[in-house]
């Protein structure tokens, strides 16, 4: 059962978390932007396309948490401090996700604002991203790993 469960939750994690951190790191360079610009990259569609893959695979990516803690408790580690540690991060990301990246893309296709708003957008992606690195770096090197 324990290696379905990590089966599932790493490919879980590849299949719908990989898609969302290429999404949001993307869409702040397509998003349009108020008044005119002369850079063809902004464009409307993909910038849309980008906030569905956004939304879509945020609620999929439910899963790996989800799965996560199933694993855990499986295995008895659910009190484990790095286990607590990737629980908790894992919800700050998606706390980021759902109440500010996702809504500032909608803002962003509803009413086009400034190229400062987008770096904003560009930098909580960032942080949404780092986030998910170090849950990574927590279920390969944690205590009791071999490979600390």
């Amino acid at each position: 059962m324990q290696a379905i469960l990590l089966s599932v939750h790493v490919v879980a994690g590849i299949l719908f978390v990989g898609p969302i951190a290429v999404a949001t790191s993307l869409f702040p360079r397509y998003a349009p932007v108020g008044g005119l610009s002369a850079d063809p990259d902004h464009n409307d569609g993909v910038a849309r396309l980008l906030h569905r893959i956004t939304r879509v695979y945020g609620v999929l990516a439910l899963a790996v948490p989800a799965v996560g803690l199933a694993l855990a408790g499986v295995q008895g580690r659910s009190t484990e401090v790095w286990i607590i540690a990737a629980m908790v991060l894992t919800a700050i990301a998606g706390g980021l996700l759902a109440v500010q990246i996702a809504p500032r893309q909608q803002k962003a296709l509803a009413a086009p604002g400034a190229e400062s708003e987008l770096r904003t957008l560009g930098m909580l992606t960032g942080v949404f991203n780092l986030l998910w690195v170090v849950v990574v770096v927590l279920m390969v090197v944690h205590p009791g790993s071999r490979y600390v």
